[in-house]
């Protein structure tokens, strides 16, 4: 496995590249565009036009939109539902790999357990280390791994999926909530009075 990531580590760093990835999505848009209107591509194309279309009439009818803007708003949303479909796609892709990944490894498919089980014992010492490093000398090993890292009751080490999100997305409300407020008093956009409008008619 860690031959195959060397192997592969060009290409993995030409994917993450921005432009690489920018190009990616132009071409999708390109094609989906050639398709038939009658195949899966074409309709997808019309779906796709169809958000960007109304996206852009959302805009217009809350700013002054022209001719020049409402070209380069089409074209950024094309470029940004696109992007996120197909991040969206290789995200699901990964958590199907990993699935499959972790089949393998239960079922010893092809003997790959012992290799599966060596690389995921690297990266989780390389991951330990950092906490290993601020341990102090009077506290044991094993309390320490015990608080911060592996309970004695084999449970996670961080808050439940549901206590993270309502976390995470109320932050996220207060910043954007504190942005907002900032561009009203310190700039001359006037942001709030343009939500107040697109959200109240």
């Amino acid at each position: 496995m860690g031959t195959i990531r060397q192997m592969t580590a060009p290409l993995r760093a030409l994917v993450r590249f921005p432009l690489f990835q920018l190009a990616i999505v132009v071409v999708v848009i390109l094609l989906l565009q050639a398709a038939d209107q009658a195949t899966l591509a074409g309709r997808l194309f019309t779906s796709l036009d169809r958000l960007v279309e109304a996206t852009v009439s959302l805009f217009a009818a809350t700013f002054n939109v022209r001719s020049f803007t409402r070209s380069w708003l089409t074209s950024g949303f094309w470029i940004a539902y696109v992007y996120l479909a197909l991040l969206l796609i290789l995200s699901l892709l990964r958590l199907a790999s990993g699935a499959l990944v972790d089949l393998a490894a239960r079922t010893n498919a092809l003997w790959l357990r012992n290799t599966i089980a060596r690389e995921r014992g690297i990266a989780a010492y390389r991951a330990w280390v950092p906490l290993e490093k601020i341990r102090p000398a009077h506290i044991p090993q094993a309390a320490w791994e015990e608080q911060f890292a592996w309970p004695a009751d084999n449970s996670a080490p961080y808050r439940p999926l549901a206590q993270r999100l309502v976390i995470s997305g109320a932050v996220n409300v207060v910043v954007i909530a504190l942005v907002l407020v900032a561009l009203q008093l310190f700039t001359p956009f006037p942001v709030l009075i343009w939500l107040r409008g697109l959200l109240f008619g």
